[in-house]
């Protein structure tokens, strides 16, 4: 008869999953900005030097990440569901507990949750081409190609605009036109210096070698081609950053709800439950989580990293954890109910 899995297991799948889940919502939800973009009216503004109806002919609308927010709640849900089935396999077979996602406390996380993220990211969004445009504009590039930087180009294959600053952050876009500052450069220091970046599109490379052997630039054609790709590279990785960061946070988040609903219900009592930090058990994990494995605590008590920053589970910032602490994590809390302390 096969084992069944344990809560590690569970949680990699559905972080797996999920992460990927949202991960895809977020790239679909730029794709639809792009689409959505009315490209004539941003030049049109570019071409008045009116920035901030350039900005608006964006649509940068929050109601485009809808799908993300969404693909955030379906992950959520399995988070709590699953953190419900592991109370169960616990306590006694007359005790059964169910997770309620429309629980006031599971439909307030995930508004508050959802609704920070998202105006975070379209803030950000509109930074980036803010920071864009007013950078086009002092070196003089034509409204046309600063708009198409922005919204991206048609790829002839597939009738879709690719690439663009749309769905980067601002620091991101910074990134992408130091890059192109780089190639264009000639300066055997700032070629190499480009071909330290993640994220580039390494089919390049031997074109920026030669440049710098010749000690020239790369050829404009390249470069536009180049950075298009690292801006892909770039979305590639905003998307999956996203996916692993929110995947984690709602599954973590719910399946402490699912212990806090419990409680609730008085099918268990709060002081019977523990919950233990683990880490990924890989080369991978940030140093401070690694020492925190098997850290042990209380359902209410946070778990406290070696700096001193305080997490109820892996991803939260209730309690002021800053984004060191939380970006790419992939730990789990393992919960485990003491019959010592009674079931009611």
């Amino acid at each position: 008869m096969p084992r069944k899995p344990t809560q590690q297991q569970v949680f990699d799948e559905l972080l797996t999953h999920y992460e990927g889940a949202i991960a895809d919502a977020f790239r679909a939800a730029a794709a639809d900005l792009r689409s959505a973009a009315d490209l004539q009216r941003v030049i049109t503004a570019l071409e008045a030097g009116n920035l901030s109806a350039a900005v608006e002919a964006l649509h940068l609308d929050p109601a485009a990440y809808g799908p993300l927010q969404d693909a955030i709640q379906a992950s959520y849900v399995a988070g709590g569901t699953s953190g419900a089935g592991f109370a169960n396999s616990q306590t006694p077979s007359d005790v059964v507990i169910r997770f309620n996602a429309r629980n006031y406390r599971a439909e307030a996380w995930l508004r508050e949750h959802s609704s920070t993220l998202i105006t975070r990211i379209v803030e950000d969004q509109r930074a980036a081409v803010r920071q864009a445009l007013v950078r086009g504009m002092e070196k003089g590039v034509n409204p046309r190609t600063a708009a198409l930087d922005i919204v991206g180009r048609v790829n002839r294959a597939t009738g879709r605009r690719e690439s663009g600053i749309l769905g980067l952050t601002a620091q991101q876009e910074q990134f992408a036109s130091n890059a192109r500052d780089e190639l264009a450069s000639g300066d055997p220091a700032q070629l190499r210096n480009y071909l330290t970046r993640g994220r580039i599109d390494k089919r390049f490379n031997r074109t920026v070698e030669r440049a710098i052997l010749e000690g020239r630039p790369v050829p404009a054609e390249t470069i536009g081609k180049a950075v298009v790709r690292y801006r892909a590279g770039l979305l590639q990785l905003r998307g999956e950053t996203i996916g692993l960061t929110e995947g984690l946070t709602s599954l973590q988040a719910a399946k402490l709800e699912a212990f806090r609903q419990a409680v609730e219900s008085g099918a268990i009592q709060a002081s019977a439950v523990k919950k233990k930090w683990r880490d990924a058990g890989d080369l991978r994990v940030r140093h401070s989580h690694m020492i925190m494995d098997g850290q042990t605590v209380g359902l209410e008590e946070p778990f406290r990293t070696p700096t001193g920053a305080r997490l109820m589970h892996p991803g939260d910032t209730s309690l002021g954890a800053p984004a060191s602490e939380i970006i790419r994590c992939r730990c789990d809390v393992q919960y485990s109910i003491s019959f010592l302390d009674g079931i009611r």
